[in-house]
């Protein structure tokens, strides 16, 4: 085990923090949502979600040039797709916003986006955390609080889904937004997935 600050850990926070970006620009567009600025909105969020994959191809390229890793190199590669993947969902989202041509959004869409801003959140912390994580106190409940999060995001998804299909009657609208509440599912499970793999990480190694 290598001791002392590693660029991994730091690849691992940066890539959090552009799921935060990409989180916070979903929550700002749906909020002040208009069908004409979508494509330029979604084109903003895909330059995030560019920005993430530079981060880890960069990591993968060191990975492979280096013998001695803070911890096991599958757990760096599977760690670093996780978070590659939050920011990649909250990402599609919006290309199927754009997609499928959708004028307006349902309620319960602004209460997913304040979820996977929280689920981003709380995997930051614990991202900035993990560097100590032989030593940490807190570590293991910042894992818990994304899960709680997610659970919430569960909910919401439960709640959403009744709703569509006992008010909607157009069967178009129906296949639509199932698949989109699906795609915001995707992101608050996404989230859980990271702070899953940190969890492995922390018994692989105590």
């Amino acid at each position: 085990m290598a001791k002392g600050k590693n660029p991994y850990f730091d690849d691992f926070i940066a890539m959090s923090g552009f799921s935060c970006e990409a989180a916070q620009f979903l929550k700002e567009t749906l909020a002040d949502f208009n069908p004409e600025t979508l494509p330029e909105r979604r084109e903003k969020m895909h330059k995030i979600e560019h920005s993430a994959d530079e981060v880890k191809h960069t990591m993968i390229k060191r990975l492979a040039k280096e013998f001695v890793s803070p911890i096991e190199r599958e757990d760096i590669i599977n760690l670093a797709n996780e978070l590659d993947d939050v920011t990649d969902k909250i990402d599609d989202f919006l290309i199927r916003m754009y997609m499928y041509n959708i004028k307006s959004v349902r309620s319960e869409v602004f209460d997913f986006a304040d979820i996977i801003m929280r689920c981003c959140k709380a995997l930051q912390m614990a991202t900035v955390e993990f560097p100590n994580f032989h030593k940490s106190t807190t570590l293991k409940q910042m894992i818990i609080d994304v899960n709680t999060t997610e659970e919430e995001g569960d909910a919401i998804y439960i709640k959403a889904m009744r709703r569509l299909y006992v008010e909607e009657t157009d069967p178009v609208l129906i296949a639509v937004w199932s698949e989109l509440f699906d795609r915001l599912e995707d992101c608050c499970d996404s989230c859980e997935h990271v702070a899953d793999a940190i969890e492995i990480v922390v018994m692989k190694n105590s």
